[in-house]
């Protein structure tokens, strides 16, 4: 653990080792981090238990050594297992309540809503630390995501009091009109992990949350 609390605003770098494993995800998780991201969530949706626990520990210890929060993506079990600062849950994961009651305390949970406000306002009402909204624009990684619209961030932001993250196809062009529309984070997977320079990628979105003050 890192004993870093959930950022109010920022980059989200999904590492996703679907994308590049290994060394090269470390490798690309320090330069996002030294770019400027705020939170790293690992991501893996095929690699076996022994592998994704070690590559969970080493990009762990990275977060550890610069002060930012590692979440682990669906796997509570592994979350716990490796110390992480939280994890993120969606539709078809655990409860909030059962990720809390199985985390440390003051974890971070957040929470995939989707398009759905609805579940926003029952994730907040559960205890989430924030709440994830996409995918805004098609998605390499998950080209059959459910759309969302910007307004569903304006929407959120006029009712929900934490952290609203925008995740989808994001790059460092289209990300300034989610953050004027009410995001406060912005989740990015290919255009940081997937980047030739990942850390000169996280600088150009760390630049938009100085040109864009806070809603």
């Amino acid at each position: 653990m890192t004993g870093a609390l959930a950022p109010r605003r920022g980059l989200y770098v999904l590492a996703d080792a679907g994308m590049t494993g290994g060394d090269r995800l470390r490798t690309a998780v320090e330069a996002a981090i030294l770019g400027g991201a705020v939170m790293i969530q690992y991501r893996d949706k095929l690699s076996g238990a022994m592998q994704r626990h070690r590559q969970a520990t080493q990009l762990l210890d990275v977060c550890q050594s610069h002060g930012v929060p590692l979440l682990i993506n669906d796997d509570i079990e592994l979350a716990c297992a490796i110390g992480a600062d939280g994890v993120h849950i969606g539709k078809d994961d655990p409860a909030i309540g059962t990720a809390r009651a199985a985390m440390h305390a003051g974890a971070i949970i957040g929470v995939s809503c989707y398009d759905s406000l609805q579940r926003a306002q029952d994730a907040s009402a559960a205890g989430a630390d924030y709440v994830a909204f996409g995918s805004f624009f098609r998605s390499a990684v998950k080209p059959d995501a459910v759309r969302a619209e910007p307004g569903l961030l304006r929407q959120a932001r006029n009712e929900l009091d934490l952290p609203i993250v925008a995740i989808g196809g994001i790059t460092a062009d289209n990300g300034a009109q989610l953050l004027r529309a009410g995001a406060d984070i912005l989740a990015v997977i290919t255009d940081v992990i997937g980047a030739d320079d990942a850390q000169a990628a996280a600088r150009r979105y760390a630049a938009l949350f100085e040109v864009d003050p806070a809603p």
